[in-house]
């Protein structure tokens, strides 16, 4: 330590403890009541010793130096200020622009007095590494002790203390009480300290008055009758729980506890009241004295600038337009995978009537929530079928109606003559359904009887509204001994005149047209669907009409054997009886190949009329029935009308897609056309085939959306076609690593559809997000799929039904990502694809030109080749030379003769 003035100058210190401290005085003001203050402005300032004086060293006043204030005035420690060099000199002036820019929150505002006061042009200040004084930094504040610190006198040794080895005696001093003093640190506090921001849910539960002290009484429930009473919850991985947090900033901070509580209020009897208000006017001077006001005046003019940019940009944006909602739009078409899974609603199965057995087709009821229907094949082979053919006689595969309300029993069963492959609901009433089976023959059924049943499915199995005891579906079933009512078929065609083999799609024509047997589009006058299209692998597609024909004028006897002949029984409705095992198709097409004598297969066909079947909400507009039957059954009054009084639909289109056996997709035209030798009708020839598919074409389904998009899947690979575009596909994928049994677009997104693969996944396409690979692939059996169709219940439910080879249907509920689509889907799609089409041309000029290349390279190397050696020419270089000789000869021959007039230029020059 440095001696201060009033010792004796002997004593030598080092050069780090050489500086002594100074005292200053600071003006504070108390703080306190405005009472207490105004008491205290008469009274001088009283003086904060902030110095050491205590301990001997008033020159030196501690301080202390923020991160901030090191790096304003280079004294950053270990960098500017070491411990070798523990000092630094700072200007007088640049320490008062500190304190003006940053006034009380600088370091120096408790010295203020003494920087302004000091006589030199710079301060010393001394780093305290050991907190000798306090703080982390010291000033000095006269010029002396500055003098002294940096060139300290030399220390005098003292021999005989080092001799004697005495050591100097350690005087205990306690430490001096000091009042606070503020250095700025609170806006620092405030800042680091944590605050909650999050607003506390708050929790009111009550309960009925009439409830208080009740008993509570636990009653056994349905479980068949909940909709959740038999869904399995498996455990999954959450992957919003997998990243581990490293790092956590935390702040705490005691607080006294807080408790909260509440009581119920004292109850009153409630009584009628009436209150009425009116509201408060001003009068009409005080209008005029509001609306003169200067204070009105100045308030207009301040804020008409912005009510006018205000309504400027109301004018170009939309004010109400949902960001939110737009973000969240964004968000999912940017590959978002939170929400973006098929969940397991329901699954459907029967040990009895479905084992082994595999679901061939499903069709959702389109006006009836939650009733699906499935036809089911024998799960066996060609060679298998045959050998027990003799079993399968006595064992049908029947049609089966399933309700979410009963997972268990079926809710009606329509029994099939032969294995059903294919069926589908009327349009125009969806109690008519219509089949093909495995034989070749057309069935229809009628089930109007049970159309009541199936709206009260959620009853149960037996039927009873009122049961006195809440058991379990299955054993009301067991103990009235009820089965699913069987419903037979109406009417079946005729198996002389109809398909050979299996009838694998079937569809129905729309309500506002039909055909003639020329193919002919007319008006459908009658409103509602009267005509079938089924094709069969037989190499035919067959038209059906549902109408009988003309009556014609018969015997009494022969109408009495024909009544007696077609009685049915009674419980078969008679809405078709004129068709049954009668029945013919009205146009039979063949599909003809054009460089062979063969026919093609069809197994699937796509009409361009049948888009609207896949649109859920068209469909409930088909329960509306013509007003010219009225409440009857309008197929039971059905007759073909004259053609002659028909109008012709031009704008009709009669094109088709199939897709055949050998994985071949055809264009082709249902009209047919008079042979010019016979006279006999003959179907047209495709007018294009491609082989895309290296497998049987499981299904060729055109968009929802775009009327000329078609896609179609078999094989291990799938395409999508653009009507019109003859080159080809104009997307086509890759080889699968399993094969593909089916697909299907959805009817909610543009851009999405399924595809169904034999090791039991499904395969989900996003054209917006991914069109090399699908965008994801789920789970759903372990057996092949078979059949997948979608259902649009409401706006934010969607359904997916998917059935298996073992007979499982799994309905899957469509997550919101997958089934809401974005604000601009469509038009990207539609881009999408019209990039396709160009790009496919680019590609077969490309392939042209390079042809072209080819052909002109090949020349050229077979001229090479043919020279001989010594500039000699082959014996077909001169024949060449000598053609083209004579041609020119000719040419001269012809000009002459004509400037002669011997020859016209019109004539030709043998």
């Amino acid at each position: 330590m440095l001696d201060s003035p009033k010792s004796s100058k002997s004593s030598a210190l080092s050069a780090k403890d050489s500086v002594k401290k100074l005292k200053i005085k600071e003006e504070t003001k108390a703080k306190g009541s405005a009472k207490g203050k105004r008491k205290q402005l008469g009274k001088k300032d009283e003086e904060v010793d902030i110095s050491m004086a205590s301990m001997g060293h008033p020159e030196i006043f501690p301080l202390v130096f923020t991160g901030k204030t090191q790096e304003i005035l280079n004294c950053r420690i270990n960098e500017d200020i070491t411990e070798e060099k523990p000092y630094k000199l700072l200007k007088k002036e640049d320490i008062i622009q500190d304190m003006k820019t940053r006034a009380a929150v600088s370091d120096f505002h408790p010295v203020k007095k003494i920087v302004l006061e000091y006589p030199g042009e710079e301060l010393l200040i001394v780093l305290d590494s050991e907190f000798k004084y306090g703080q982390n930094f010291y000033l000095v504040a006269t010029e002396e002790a500055k003098e002294s610190f940096l060139n300290p006198p030399e220390a005098e040794e003292e021999e005989a203390d080092t001799k004697e080895g005495t050591t100097e005696e350690y005087v205990y001093k306690p430490p001096v009480r000091k009042p606070w003093v503020s250095l700025g640190s609170e806006k620092e506090i405030e800042e680091e300290s944590v605050n909650e921001s999050l607003r506390k849910i708050k929790y009111m539960i009550s309960r009925v008055r009439r409830e208080f002290g009740s008993k509570v009484k636990f009653t056994d429930r349905n479980a068949s009758s909940v909709k959740d009473g038999y869904i399995e919850c498996t455990s999954y991985q959450d992957k919003n729980f997998i990243i581990k947090k490293l790092e956590k900033d935390v702040g705490a901070q005691v607080i006294p506890k807080v408790k909260e509580m509440s009581t119920q209020t004292k109850w009153t009897y409630p009584r009628n009241a009436a209150t009425q208000y009116f509201p408060r006017e001003f009068s009409d001077e005080e209008k005029e004295l509001c609306l003169s006001s200067e204070d009105l005046k100045e308030f207009i003019i301040s804020v008409f600038l912005r009510v006018e940019i205000a309504l400027q940009q109301n004018e170009i944006m939309n004010a109400f337009f949902d960001d939110w909602k737009a973000l969240a739009e964004d968000e999912s078409t940017f590959g978002g995978k939170s929400d973006a899974y098929l969940k397991e609603y329901q699954s459907f199965t029967d040990l009895h009537y479905l084992k082994h057995r595999t679901v061939s087709c499903v069709c959702w009821h389109p006006t009836i929530y939650g009733i699906i229907a499935v036809s089911v094949t024998e799960r066996l082979s060609y060679e298998e079928r045959i050998a027990q053919s003799g079993k399968l006689l006595l064992r049908k595969s029947p049609i089966l109606f399933w309700s979410f309300s009963d997972p268990i029993h079926p809710q009606l069963m329509l029994e099939c003559p032969e294995d059903v492959y294919c069926f589908e609901f009327c349009p125009s009433d969806p109690n008519i359904i219509a089949g093909g089976c495995m034989n070749g023959q057309v069935v229809l059924w009628d089930i109007s009887e049970y159309e009541e049943k199936l709206q009260n499915a959620k009853t149960g199995a037996g039927g009873s509204k009122n049961t006195a005891v809440n058991m379990p579906t299955f054993i009301q079933a067991q103990q009235s001994g009820k089965e699913p009512h069987f419903v037979r078929y109406c009417a079946v065609s005729s198996i002389e005149y109809g398909h050979k083999t299996v009838i694998t799609d079937i569809h129905w024509l729309p309500d506002y047209f039909e055909v003639n047997r020329m193919g002919i589009a007319f008006e459908n006058r009658i409103g509602v669907c009267v005509q079938l299209i089924t094709c069969s692998p037989d190499c035919s597609i067959l038209f059906w009409d549902l109408r009988a024909p003309k009556p014609t004028i018969q015997s009494s006897f022969e109408k009495a054997k024909e009544e007696k002949a077609i009685e049915a029984p009674p419980d078969v409705p008679t809405t078709f009886k004129h068709l049954d095992l009668s029945w013919r198709p009205l146009i039979k097409a063949n599909l003809s190949k054009s460089d062979t004598s063969g026919d093609y297969s069809p197994t699937k066909i796509s009409l361009a009329e049948e888009h609207f079947h896949y649109r859920m909400q068209d469909k409930m507009q088909y329960q509306i029935k013509p007003e010219i039957f009225g409440d009857e059954n309008p197929y039971k009054q059905l007759r073909v009308p004259s053609a002659k009084a028909l109008k012709i639909l031009e704008n009709i289109p009669t094109n088709f897609f199939v897709g055949t056996e050998d994985g071949e997709v055809i264009y082709s035209d249902w009209k047919m056309e008079r042979e010019s030798d016979s006279g006999r009708l003959i179907s047209q020839k495709p007018a294009n085939k491609y082989t895309i598919h290296d497998g049987v074409v499981r299904t060729i389904q055109r968009s929802p959306f775009f009327k000329d998009i078609i896609l179609s899947v078999g094989g291990w690979n799938f395409a999508i076609w653009k009507e019109g575009v003859t080159s080809g596909p104009i997307l086509q994928s890759c080889c699968s690593s399993k094969r593909y049994t089916v697909g299907h677009w959805s009817l909610s997104r543009a851009g999405v559809f399924f595809i169904g693969r034999e090791d039991g996944n499904i395969d989900i396409w996003d054209l917006l997000e991914k069109t090399h690979e699908p965008s994801q692939t789920q789970n759903i059996s372990i057996s092949m799929i078979t059949c997948i169709k979608p259902w649009i219940v409401s706006s934010k439910q969607h359904f997916l039904a998917i059935s298996d080879n073992f007979g499982t249907l799994h309905i899957l509920e469509i997550s919101w990502t997958l089934s809401h689509p974005s604000s601009n889907e469509r038009a990207s799609v539609d881009h999408y694809f019209e990039r396709e089409v160009k790009h496919l041309d680019y590609f077969e000029k490309r392939q042209e030109f390079r042809a072209k290349e080819r052909r002109e390279l090949e020349l050229e190397t077979q001229r090479k080749k043919t020279r001989v050696a010594g500039g000699q020419k082959s014996r077909e270089q001169m024949e060449e030379q000598l053609n083209i000789n004579y041609a020119d000869f000719l040419d001269e021959e012809k000009k002459i003769l004509t400037g002669l007039g011997l020859l016209k230029a019109t004539d030709r020059f043998a």
